[in-house]
């Protein structure tokens, strides 16, 4: 059967180091997973499907499509915009997902056709059969969350798969209880994790074709039970692999022994702060730092990584902050870190208290990138907040920590480890000596938030539903 609709799919250019090609003319991670996915739920006996990273190459504004579906985060949703203006005035209809699109529903809409909302699977049958008709009727809110035994393999063929370095992410399961404050995934996804049928996480592995994956979760260690299940199916494989995992369980020998022997080769922890009143101001109840040093010789004892994620800007931050933090980083080893400013994306339930106390200080989404400062911390003026990221960024990524914290003598991979100090090196500290301006601008909120699913929490609750516009 002859494919009668072209559909163009678009991810818009991020102004972060981790999309550019920076080593080998490759980017370190592809952005690509969701609209990945997305692109599995058109009929292929039908659609047709183009895809194209702004990151790596241009975009063919004279395609003669008749579809564009965009997704976008905060911090490059304002080129998402632009890219669906320049084809909604060619007559070509565009739909908007993602997560900012997600949370900015009625913004969105100002520049698309369609907006999806949420998780697409429940409601892309609705939204194709009103293409059909030429009837998109703005926004499509899915009122259940997907069942993933239905969930198909992503369509990975549609991608340049040489232009990245860390091109396969297989998805394994949804959903986070933690409900972290600065964090959307429980309000996007549900507090419940879902899992996929682990006889599809192996056919999808063993289909990529790869030896090097990484497992798109937020947390690979979510219940034990399901965990020892996915990891010894994954051990015949013999692929090796890297993921996210929180604190709670990461402290299990028998999973740490179990991913070590399945493949992995490097685990996330979001830390995020060494201060318990910073980590229960922020919700993160499963987070001990009296516990930190243990969980890195751990893990480090098992042969893996720890890349290890970390945020300046709490209440209770101050200027020894940065030092206490780049000293732990450094006398412990961690082998790579990334270290952001505190973001108040919009719908979070960080954006809403920050909002309720004016504490907000730009609402240009193109400043969401976790460097510049756009609210005003408690403890710290905005230039204290970025000299202090920036000096931490640059000490730990310097030569001389670089040689302190080197794995000489486990059987940590070498050179995963220098590839990621490198690139982390060459695009991070670079890029934050340009002067990052501190934000007081005039910049308006114009839509509020529309929260995909209200958290269980009765006082999260009342905040969302008496925010007003500052």
């Amino acid at each position: 059967m002859k494919k009668t609709r072209l559909v163009y799919l678009i991810n818009p250019k991020a102004d972060c180091f981790t999309s550019k090609p920076l080593i080998f003319n490759k980017v370190l991670y592809s952005p690509l997973a969701g609209l990945l996915q997305i692109a599995c739920l058109f009929p292929e006996e039908k659609y047709e499907i183009i895809l194209t990273d702004e990151n790596i190459e241009p975009i063919d504004f004279d395609l003669k499509c008749d579809l564009v579906c965009i997704s976008a985060m905060t911090s490059y949703v304002k080129r998402g915009y632009a890219i669906a203006d320049s084809f909604r005035r060619k007559n070509i209809p565009v739909i908007m997902g993602g997560v900012h699109p997600s949370f900015m529903p009625h913004e969105a809409l100002e520049h698309a056709d369609a907006v999806c909302v949420g998780e697409a699977e429940t409601v892309f049958a609705r939204i194709l059969a009103d293409l059909e008709m030429n009837q998109l009727k703005g926004i499509y809110k899915a009122d259940t969350l997907c069942d993933l035994s239905t969930m198909s393999s992503p369509r990975m063929g549609l991608i340049k798969r040489n232009r990245y370095i860390n091109k396969t992410f297989i998805q394994t399961a949804r959903g986070c209880p933690s409900a972290c404050a600065f964090c959307a995934e429980h309000l996007m996804n549900g507090v419940n994790y879902r899992f996929r049928p682990i006889a599809d996480v192996v056919e999808e592995i063993k289909s990529c074709g790869d030896k090097s994956i990484s497992i798109n979760d937020v947390d690979v260690f979510s219940v034990k039970g399901r965990t020892k299940e996915l990891l010894t199916a994954l051990k015949p494989l013999n692929v090796k692999w890297q993921a996210a995992v929180s604190c709670r369980l990461a402290h299990d020998e028998e999973l740490l022994e179990l991913a070590a022997a399945s493949g992995c080769n490097m685990l996330s922890i979001g830390f995020e702060s060494i201060s318990h009143s910073n980590l229960k101001s922020a919700h993160k109840m499963g987070n001990n730092p009296d516990t930190y040093a243990r969980l890195i010789e751990k893990i480090h004892s098992y042969g893996m990584m720890v890349f290890g994620l970390f945020i300046f800007g709490f209440d209770s931050d101050d200027e020894d902050t940065f030092c206490e933090t780049l000293k732990f980083a450094i006398d412990n080893k961690i082998d790579a870190c990334g270290f952001s400013v505190m973001t108040p994306y919009p719908g979070t339930i960080l954006f809403y208290r920050m909002l309720q106390e004016k504490r907000i200080t730009s609402f240009d989404w193109d400043k969401y990138d976790q460097g510049y400062i756009v609210y005003q911390s408690k403890g710290l003026t905005p230039e204290k907040l970025w000299q202090g990221h920036k000096m931490v960024y640059k000490n730990f990524y310097s030569y001389r920590s670089m040689l302190k914290r080197y794995p000489y003598f486990d059987k940590r991979s070498k050179g995963m480890w220098l590839l990621m100090n490198m690139f982390f090196r060459r695009g991070e500290v670079s890029g934050i000596d340009v002067p990052h301006p501190i934000i007081d601008d005039d910049t308006k909120l114009l839509f509020m938030p529309s929260v995909p699913m209200l958290p269980q929490n009765e006082g999260w609750r009342d905040i969302i539903a008496n925010a007003s516009f500052p």
